[in-house]
């Protein structure tokens, strides 16, 4: 799980259904994202950061590199 996305998400007071209407995705897609079932693509790893304020990798990268370590 992206858990930077999570926690940022939940600290700014957003709901699945607000960040998905913003993206302009489904509840389901957006959730699927969050929880890695469905693979994020660049694109909307920037969507998502622009929504923050943030650089993608500021959000996504560390969680990034912990998954591939646990593949190891």
């Amino acid at each position: 799980m992206y858990q930077k996305l999570k926690m940022l998400r939940k600290k700014k007071g957003y709901s699945i259904k607000e960040m998905s209407e913003s993206l302009g995705i489904s509840k389901p897609f957006y959730s699927q994202l969050e929880n890695q079932t469905r693979k994020l693509s660049y694109d909307m790893a920037i969507r998502i950061a622009d929504i923050f304020h943030k650089k993608p990798d500021q959000i996504f990268l560390e969680d990034h590199k912990n998954i591939e370590m646990n593949k190891k």
